[in-house]
């Protein structure tokens, strides 16, 4: 098939609406009319992850860090990202990324933290103005999609009663419900209230880590919890604001952790790696699901560069 079908599938979930405005989103290399046969998605676009789709006879890698991350003047073998743009570009390898409309997808990597941490009432930690439909389900397991669904069924707000135009995600004409709002990051509770130092041990087990860096009293009572995969401790004086009493981050700055103890924000930074690159997991069974004909695989050779000693 051609590579733009895998791309109208792609910015179906991950609507291209919902990332951020610096975000170097969608095709970053290749040719939309080329023929697809086998994807590789990676966290990350590396010599090892080029290699490997070169290896496996790869046409498309869908990265979830764009690459190239930042616009360039010049493309030239004389830095990294040039060397691998050129390898790739010669062995006829088309990039897709969708970064932070991946992120904020209504079953996107925020999203899907939150199911691994069984919260309820999830919602955006920033809400937008896109509106999900049921078709941002597709590619998912069946049994998970109607799991999800559910969340049409709530009744149309009052005031409500006409469907959002296409701009914000029309729902089909026989749907009665209105779609959940989507948006930045996520919220969501603990259906009980649990020990800080249960959710540690909970986020490790989740994300099958062994240590992780945290913020906060141990016996601190956690009932409401932000999430914000990657490098998003910029969250946190929303999550303060919307009465979190702790938040999953990837990452955050050394004065971001002191601004977060004095506010009695507790943090759990499991690593950037760690709480992105399962997604490519995810994302690679969602495309062989939708796409029999395709062979699509999480990379084998990724890695987090980071490792404690």
């Amino acid at each position: 098939m051609q590579l733009q079908t895998l791309i109208n599938f792609l910015e179906k979930i991950f609507p291209l609406e919902l990332a951020e405005d610096w975000d170097n989103v969608g095709l970053t290399l290749g040719d939309r009319r080329q023929k697809v046969k086998k994807v590789l998605t990676c966290l990350t676009v590396a010599a090892a992850v080029a290699d490997e789709a070169i290896e496996l006879d790869a046409d498309c890698i869908v990265s979830h860090h764009p690459f190239p991350f930042r616009a360039e003047k010049k493309w030239t073998s004389d830095d990294t990202a040039g060397e691998l743009l050129l390898k790739l570009a010669r062995a006829g390898i088309a990039v897709y990324s969708p970064h932070t409309a991946h992120d904020s997808a209504f079953f996107g990597v925020n999203r899907q933290l939150a199911e691994g941490l069984e919260l309820v009432d999830v919602k955006p930690l920033y809400p937008g103005k896109l509106v999900a439909t049921r078709e941002m389900l597709d590619g998912l397991d069946p049994i998970d999609a109607q799991e999800i669904a559910r969340e049409f069924d709530a009744p149309r707000p009052e005031g409500k009663d006409k469907k959002p135009g296409k701009k914000f995600g029309a729902l089909a004409p026989d749907e009665e419900a209105a779609g959940p709002t989507l948006g930045t990051g996520r919220i969501g509770r603990f259906a009980k209230p649990k020990k800080f130092s249960e959710l540690v041990a909970q986020v490790k087990n989740m994300l099958q880590i062994e240590r992780l860096l945290a913020v906060g009293d141990d016996d601190k009572l956690i009932r409401s919890v932000a999430i914000g995969c990657g490098a998003a401790d910029d969250f946190i004086d929303q999550a303060v604001k919307e009465g979190a009493d702790a938040m999953l981050l990837g990452e955050a700055r050394f004065h971001a952790c002191l601004e977060a103890r004095a506010k009695n924000l507790g943090l759990v930074l499991a690593g950037h790696y760690a709480t992105e690159r399962f997604s490519a997991c995810i994302l690679a069974d969602r495309i062989a699901r939708k796409f029999p004909e395709l062979t699509a695989v999480a990379s084998a050779k990724e890695s987090d560069p980071l490792r404690v000693v």
